[in-house]
């Protein structure tokens, strides 16, 4: 049995997730730095999801943008919303704005990547080649 995976709803749970670390996290966790845990601004996890969701992103995104649709604009819209979050890493005055913006841009990639991927009309969005 071949394992089929829709490679935009794992980039838009990546962006979830990241988004939730981000936002929320703050707030819950405050007490964890005096339990000496430190997950709240640690840049290694912080760039490790934004790794993650570039590798996620790019793959799903590439993928159909070659095999099902050749359309830049999920493309682009991915581009975009990683530019706003780096720029998060490094202003952060404007942090949850930069953020907000990102959340909304690579989610809006994968959807649209996926809509155009499921007019294609090929049997799955993401076949596995």
């Amino acid at each position: 049995m071949k394992l089929k995976l829709n490679w935009d709803a794992v980039g838009i749970a990546t962006s979830v997730v990241c988004a939730i670390h981000c936002a929320l996290l703050p707030v819950i966790v405050t007490s964890l730095p005096v339990l000496g845990v430190n997950i709240v601004h640690n840049g290694v996890f912080e760039w490790s999801m934004i790794g993650l969701a570039f590798i996620v992103g790019s793959y799903s995104l590439f993928h159909g943008y070659h095999v099902h649709h050749h359309s830049l604009s999920p493309v682009l819209l991915f581009s975009a919303g990683f530019i706003f979050l780096i720029l998060k890493q490094f202003y952060s005055k404007q942090e949850y704005l930069f953020l907000a913006i990102a959340v909304v841009l690579i989610i809006s990639a994968h959807y649209y990547n996926y809509r155009l991927c499921h007019k294609s009309k090929c049997s799955s969005p993401h076949h596995q080649h």
